[in-house]
């Protein structure tokens, strides 16, 4: 979906079940029922995602026509474009901005390319060598069926510095890069300079769990953890001790599954009758759902021992960057005020002049 050439909303999502739609991108999701003409779509506009924070708004999207329809410019940002095997059946795309310097890497938010820091990027190239990666499963990277994980996502970034030869880059992530820049920093810190959040410290890459209530997500990775530990115990693939893993699962692991599945429970029961329902899995993968096999991915990071810049819209009730400014001592956390989750698009001085700073603090 596009409200105009310069603020797109990627959907990353689609699923349907009958006349009934849901869309899914990175500042909400939209749910719906296509009229029997296939001319219309009316339904609701629920923001925030993974977490609504909003009433749904009623929203009804029209066919374009030949007066209405318009398409995007051609790309025109001075960058060179190159493809990368990172995996057995992934070849991913990697954009060459150039500029001197120290290495900046741009990774996108979910359902985005590398193209969407196109404007952005040619105002770093001044003060380091830029580049950014489209994550497999968009835009022209490979569609394999397997391979996304958080943690094999990272290695596919980590796969482009080995090819790229790229010594301690800077990483910047947008919204679910943020995930990709967590399992980078918390497995292999010295491989990166600093990692750079834009709109990206959010539970997929830091784990908190004070924060638990109801949250489909948090609920999700803790279930992820859980069944890790308990195919080590049944595989044979534990520690040597087995006690200490079974102590684990008894003390913390089942404990935090019972309180987080019960706060899910009750987030449930408390949605009114007629409430908009979850929408149905689709019944078809193919191609796969991608932003699904993403978010089922999922996973715990609570340790990230490198530098970083951590930049938050303010948005009225929502904890998420006193949560990370507390529980990541080496992150400086920048919160902006009027700002969207594209912050480059909506505030992109105040974006700049925090990456500059941040930057040039590092140590070389």
């Amino acid at each position: 979906m596009y409200l105009d050439d310069a603020n797109p909303i990627p959907v990353h999502s689609v699923m349907t079940d009958g006349p009934t739609i849901e869309f899914i991108s990175n500042p909400g999701r939209y749910q719906g029922e296509i009229s029997a003409d296939g001319g219309s779509i009316r339904g609701v506009w629920i923001r925030g995602y993974p977490r609504p924070v909003d009433s749904p708004l009623p929203l009804e999207l029209q066919r374009a026509t030949r007066r209405t329809a318009w398409s995007l410019p051609p790309d025109s940002s001075p960058h060179t474009t190159r493809y990368v095997t990172v995996d057995r059946d992934a070849s991913l795309e990697v954009l060459d901005w150039g500029g001197a310097g120290r290495p900046v890497v741009l990774l996108a938010g979910l359902g985005s390319t590398a193209h969407f820091f196109d404007q952005f990027a040619p105002k770093l190239t001044a003060r380091y060598h830029v580049y950014g990666i489209t994550r497999r499963g968009f835009g022209n990277s490979s569609v394999p069926l397997t391979g996304y994980s958080a943690d094999r996502l990272g290695d596919d970034v980590l796969a482009i510095l080995d090819t790229l030869h790229l010594v301690k880059p800077i990483l910047v992530g947008h919204s679910i890069a943020g995930e990709e820049l967590s399992s980078i920093g918390s497995r292999y810190p010295q491989r990166v300079a600093g990692l750079i959040y834009l709109e990206a410290a959010y539970q997929y890459a830091y784990y908190d769990p004070g924060s638990i209530g109801g949250d489909s997500l948090l609920s999700t990775i803790d279930i992820d953890e859980l069944e890790s530990k308990l195919d080590q115990l049944r595989s044979g693939n534990s520690p040597t001790d087995r006690r200490s893993l079974i102590q684990d699962l008894l003390n913390t692991e089942l404990p935090r599954v019972a309180q987080s599945l019960r706060a899910w429970q009750s987030r449930l029961q408390a949605i009114p009758p007629g409430a908009p329902a979850a929408a149905s899995a689709p019944i078809r993968r193919d191609p796969p759902m991608i932003a699904q096999d993403i978010e089922a991915g999922f996973r715990r990071y609570t340790r990230i021992p490198v530098p970083i810049l951590a930049i938050f819209r303010v948005m009225p009730g929502w904890a998420q960057s006193d949560v990370f400014e507390k529980g990541v001592p080496s992150a400086h956390v920048v919160r902006l005020a009027h700002a969207s989750h594209d912050v480059i698009h909506s505030n992109e001085a105040d974006v700049l002049r925090e990456v500059n700073k941040f930057i040039s603090g590092l140590p070389r």
